[in-house]
C-alpha cells in the first residue's frame, strides 16, 4: 500500500524513524509519500525521502496556516525544490477558515500562486481545505484544465462538497477520520461514491489515530503502520474486499505521483 500523506518530519518521529518504517513494512506499507507544510519542512522532507529512493517520497509547498509568512523568495525556493527527483507534487496548500491562523486574504493569494506553481511545473496538487470548501472552487475552477492531477487530502465534507469535488475530476484522500463514529460517520456512506481511479488513503501521522484501533498506543501517536485500519474501513464502507481496496487505491497513488 501506499500511505499518500505522512508528516515523517514531525516531531514526533524524532527518536524512531527506522523502527517506524519497518513498522509499516511489516504491516504492508511499502511506500509513502512526506508531506511538505512550510518552506522548511518541504526541505526536510526532500531530504528524507532522498535518503529512501523508491520508497519515500515527498512533496513542497506551504500550509495555508504559514500563509502570512510567504513571499515571492518562498515560491522561488518551493520551485527550486520541485527540480528535485523525490518531490512529486506541489502542497501541503489550500485554505483554512476554520482557525485564520494566516488571515484569509493571504491564504488566497498564496494559495493561488501555488496552484499557478503546479501548472508551471506541470506535477500534482496536494491541497489542505477546511471550512473554505466555496473559496477553495473559486479559486481552482478557473485554471483546472491547465493543472495535472489534484487531491484534496484528508477530506471530512459533505456529500455536495463530496460530488463537488469530483464533478471538477480531482482526486480524494481518506484517512482515519473515517473511523471516527463521532465526526467521521458521514463519510461512510459517501465513500463508495468516490471512483475507484480517484480514491486513496492516508494516515496524516502522526495526527488522526484510527479510534477502531485496539488496543490504541499509550502515546497517541499515529504512524504509517496504521494504514491498515483507514484501508479495513473503507473496504467495510464500500463491502469491498481489503485486498481489493488495497490495490486499487495503491495503482491510483502510482499513477497520481508518477510511482515506478
Amino acid at each position: 500500500m501506499i500511505d499518500i500523506g505522512a508528516n515523517l518530519t514531525n516531531r514526533a518521529f524524532r527518536s524512531d524513524m527506522e523502527a517506524v518504517l519497518d513498522r509499516a513494512h511489516a504491516a504492508g506499507v511499502d511506500r509513502l509519500s512526506v508531506t511538505g507544510t512550510s518552506l522548511d519542512e518541504s526541505r526536510r522532507a526532500s531530504e528524507l525521502a532522498a535518503t529512501r529512493p523508491g520508497v519515500l517520497s515527498s512533496t513542497a509547498g506551504v500550509h495555508p496556516h504559514d500563509a502570512k509568512d510567504c513571499d515571492n523568495a518562498t515560491l522561488d525556493a518551493l520551485r527550486e525544490l520541485t527540480r528535485r527527483p523525490e518531490v512529486r507534487a506541489v502542497g501541503e496548500c489550500g485554505l483554512d477558515f476554520n482557525r485564520n491562523y494566516s488571515p484569509p486574504d493571504q491564504q488566497r493569494i498564496w494559495f493561488e500562486r501555488q496552484v499557478e506553481l503546479a501548472i508551471e511545473v506541470q506535477l500534482p496538487l496536494f491541497l489542505h481545505e477546511r471550512d473554505a470548501h466555496d473559496a477553495m472552487l473559486e479559486i481552482l475552477r478557473p485554471h483546472r484544465d491547465a493543472l495535472t492531477k489534484v487531491v484534496v487530502h484528508c477530506f471530512t465534507g459533505t456529500g455536495e462538497e463530496l460530488r463537488a469535488y469530483l464533478d471538477l475530476d480531482l482526486h480524494v484522500g481518506i484517512t482515519g477520520w473515517i473511523c471516527d463514529e463521532r465526526r467521521g460517520g458521514h463519510l461512510c456512506p459517501l465513500v463508495g461514491d468516490i471512483p475507484e481511479d480517484r480514491l486513496m488513503i492516508e494516515t496524516d501521522a502522526p495526527y488522526l489515530l484510527p479510534r477502531t484501533m485496539r488496543p490504541r498506543p499509550k502515546n497517541r501517536r499515529n504512524e504509517p503502520a496504521f494504514l491498515v485500519h483507514v484501508r479495513d474501513r473503507v473496504a467495510e464502507c464500500t463491502g469491498r474486499s481489503v485486498d481489493a481496496i488495497a490495490a486499487t487505491t495503491t495503482r491510483t497513488a502510482e499513477d497520481f505521483f508518477g510511482l515506478a
